[in-house]
């Protein structure tokens, strides 16, 4: 039913239905009270009437005057009354009624009885076959007896009247009575209506406003026209909105500034719930899942399941509630996982998990031990040589001048060599730490190219390798550091002298590329081993920004 859906129809009943019952109730106790008022009105009036007539009875002096006078009391108040003498003599005071009637119901009724031979003083009522209206009949009569004293001993004066005197007066009070109350109940019908319907109109409005809120409207206000709860309730009411739109856009920003941190960071993060669903992921993150998914052979949207380690790494944060670490190798690629837990008061809730694309590192530490190893062995070579020879001088092994001197000069070359694997060392050093200094100058980058190559010739001869010059004639001059320049070009031509085998070739091309210089070395060597390669290329390439000029000079290494 509609009523009971909303506020008014709610209120509306419970205080009609409230009204109702106690107006039922109080008209049924309101009739009691009448209908016992009137029954002993009529007893109280019958009892005086029946006291003075039988006053006037048993007057002597009064004689035929006293019947006279209760005969006018009795049709006056439609009443009748018996006078009994014995059993055999009695009359009426009541006109229309013949007298010597039998009338033995007085004598036979139990209760009329003991007026007449208990000398008693009786009021009762009941069906007793009365004559009324000059008919003998069984009606609902009020009957009061009273003893006279009169020439008789068991002289009675009955005095009674029909109780639709009495039904009467109270119908006409049931009448007032269910007029009043069904007056009552409609006025209360209406005022009750009017009433919910303004008390819950703010109400509505409240309601209106509310769904506002929820599709999002903050601005939206309820009209505050009470100074009671329910104007209270409005003001509450509004400063909640304005509250909660401004703890959302607080939440948004902080959203946002969340997401944004986490978009850009480098490092991928994961977060998992308790039963280890994935929750909160960065680009990142994505990339790792989605290569992984990749390796297992799922697409993307097929699966939402975590590789092995990242949910074994998940267990055990859950169980030993502490941080775990751990590596996984995805496409060829080191991720280190770091997951930590996430708690709610005391209870893990989840986890949230930090991905590093640890690939460069691990290339770095692989060629930093690289390099370590080769400079071990490259400063091993002049050391032992340096030992070897300083311990023949000290022996006395080179017995004449010449041979000492020739000790001594490869002694002096040696070290000259270590020298320059130091100075390597540092200048590869200072390189990492940003700290190198470029002494750029105007060169003829064409004869110093040819300059360069000329040292190798001797090398290449004893190494069985061709070198070739394709070096044009560059004339306009590059702005560089030329003893950079030659440190890079000696280092490339040396190992491409050592990485090719005899009978190959070794190629040096220096020509004009857009408004600086480029130069190859191509060689016929064995090439970049595989697992090196994808390094080797991103390095394969210098681009050298030298002077204010914008000259350049672009040296790169092929394998032909």
């Amino acid at each position: 039913m509609w009523l009971w859906r909303s506020v008014v129809g709610k209120l509306w009943l419970t205080i009609l239905l409230l009204v109702s019952v106690v107006l039922s109730i109080l008209t049924i106790m309101l009739l009691q009270y009448f209908e016992r008022f009137h029954t002993d009105q009529a007893e109280s009036q019958l009892m005086n009437h029946a006291t003075f007539i039988a006053a006037l009875l048993e007057d002597e002096n009064m004689g035929d005057t006293a019947l006279s006078i209760s005969q006018t009391i009795a049709e006056t108040y439609d009443m009748r009354a018996v006078i009994l003498i014995d059993e055999e003599h009695y009359f009426f005071t009541s006109a229309g009624v013949e007298e010597n009637i039998e009338m033995d119901v007085f004598f036979e009724d139990e209760v009329l009885s003991q007026a007449i031979y208990d000398r008693e003083t009786i009021v009762t009522q009941g069906e007793l076959s009365f004559p009324i209206d000059g008919e003998e009949s069984s009606n609902a009569v009020m009957v009061v007896g009273i003893p006279l004293e009169y020439t008789a001993d068991n002289a009675t004066l009955f005095l009674y009247q029909s109780l639709e005197i009495v039904e009467g007066a109270t119908s006409q009070t049931k009448h007032i009575i269910f007029l009043s109350a069904g007056l009552a109940i409609v006025l209360t019908t209406i005022f009750a209506f009017f009433l919910t319907t303004r008390i819950t109109s703010p109400l509505r409005r409240m309601r209106r406003a509310s769904l506002e809120v929820a599709k999002g409207n903050f601005d939206t206000k309820v009209p505050i026209l009470t100074n009671d709860e329910i104007g209270l309730l409005a003001i509450a009411f509004n400063r909640m909105a304005r509250t909660l739109n401004a703890n959302l856009n607080a939440l948004n920003q902080e959203k946002e500034q969340l997401s944004l941190i986490l978009s850009s960071m480098a490092d991928g993060v994961i977060t998992l719930d308790r039963e280890g669903s994935v929750m909160v992921t960065n680009p990142p993150a994505n990339e790792f899942i989605g290569a992984w998914l990749y390796d297992q052979g799922y697409e993307v949207e097929e699966s939402g399941e975590l590789p092995k380690e990242l949910q074994e790494t998940f267990n055990k944060v859950v169980e030993e509630e502490k941080e775990q670490m751990g590596e996984i190798v995805v496409q060829g690629r080191n991720w280190v996982i770091l997951m930590t837990p996430l708690y709610d008061k005391q209870y893990v809730r989840g986890a949230v998990a930090v991905l590093r694309d640890m690939t460069e590192e691990r290339l770095h530490d692989k060629l930093r031990k690289d390099f370590i190893a080769n400079v071990s062995h490259e400063l091993r070579t002049p050391i032992s040589m340096l030992q070897g020879y300083s311990e023949a001088i000290i022996d006395g092994i080179a017995e004449t001048e010449e041979e000492k001197t020739e000790l001594a000069q490869i002694i002096y070359d040696e070290s000259l060599r270590m020298g320059r694997l130091v100075n390597e060392l540092l200048d590869l050093a200072r390189m990492e730490a940003g700290h190198i200094q470029l002494a750029a100058e105007q060169m003829n980058i064409s004869d110093f190219c040819r300059r360069v190559l000329k040292k190798f010739q001797g090398v290449a001869r004893e190494h069985g390798i061709k070198l070739e010059d394709e070096v044009f004639d560059i004339e306009k001059p590059v702005l560089a550091d030329a003893d950079r320049i030659e440190q890079v070009l000696t280092n490339l031509i040396d190992n491409a002298i050592r990485h090719t085998s005899e009978e190959g070739k070794v190629t040096l091309r220096v020509e004009s590329f857009h408004n600086g210089v480029k130069i190859d070395i191509k060689d016929t060597g064995s090439g970049i081993p595989e697992e090196d390669l994808p390094l080797s290329l991103n390095d394969s390439i210098k681009l050298i920004k030298l002077g204010q000029g914008g000259d350049q000079v672009l040296v790169s290494v092929w394998q032909l």
